[in-house]
């Protein structure tokens, strides 16, 4: 008679357990009460119970699965049980968009994050249609985007800087590929051919105007870049140029 097959053991935290980033720094047999937004989800959205899993990340020493201990009315009691993995280590890219109307500048602070961009730095141009950021509304969406994402490491958000402002303070080992819709090199073969810390800057809506763009061609530190033959939205450009750097230079490549 053929072997009874042995039942699976269930795996452990299970792919759909419910991923969180806290703001405590995070330690085998640590015990945490989530409170406000993360307690609304775990309880209202997920409706975890005692007993099931959770998969925190601290943004210092990676991720960790947890057991829920309790669920209270306001607050989530939560036990930190092992480590999984380390805090991951993402490429040194920066991403330099330009400021864009909300919506699509939410889609490129979740885009970047997705993509592993290890800093946003926003710009501002003259063309922009806004020049100002709301920081919490931009954490929020990036942590987000990195919980879905599974990363275990945020991409610091900064606050914007006008371009001439960027320029002045460049800091000068870190290469500025700069998306000119006018034309530059083509993008993939100068990714692959550059070592270093990089930096994509990208226009809003409109593009640079002549002044901005003669500025930034002039700068040691920039090259011009093409990403391809067709004009992109500003979000488009971002996400575009993210994918074609880590396709060629960042972490998609495949291990050697």
């Amino acid at each position: 008679m053929p072997a009874t097959p042995r039942p699976r053991t269930p795996e452990w935290p299970p792919r759909s357990a419910p991923r969180l980033f806290v703001e405590d720094e995070l330690g085998e047999g640590c015990i945490l009460a989530l409170d406000g937004a993360r307690a609304h989800y775990l309880a209202k959205v997920m409706r975890v119970c005692a007993g099931d899993s959770v998969v925190l990340c601290d943004n210092r020493t990676g991720e960790w699965a947890a057991r829920i201990d309790g669920v209270e009315k306001r607050r989530v009691i939560v036990r930190v049980v092992e480590r999984l993995r380390v805090r991951e280590e993402v490429p040194d890219l920066w991403l330099c968009p330009a400021l864009l109307k909300k919506d699509r500048f939410d889609t490129v602070l979740e885009k970047a994050t997705e993509l592993g961009a290890a800093r946003i730095q926003p710009v501002v141009t003259r063309r922009c249609v806004a020049d100002k950021l709301n920081m919490d509304r931009a954490r929020t969406i990036t942590t987000e985007a990195a919980e879905q994402c599974a990363r275990t490491a945020l991409p610091e958000v900064a606050q914007p800087a006008k371009l001439e402002a960027l320029l002045r303070e460049w800091p000068a080992d870190r290469a500025l590929f700069f998306a000119d819709e006018l034309g530059g090199a083509p993008s993939a073969h100068t990714f692959a051919a550059h070592d270093g810390p990089v930096a994509l800057i990208i226009g809003p809506e409109g593009g640079f105007d002549d002044a901005e763009r003669e500025a930034i061609r002039a700068h040691p530190s920039a090259r011009a870049i093409s990403l391809g033959p067709r004009i992109l939205r500003g979000e488009t450009a971002a996400i575009a140029a993210l994918s074609i750097w880590m396709a060629t230079a960042g972490d998609w490549r495949e291990a050697e």
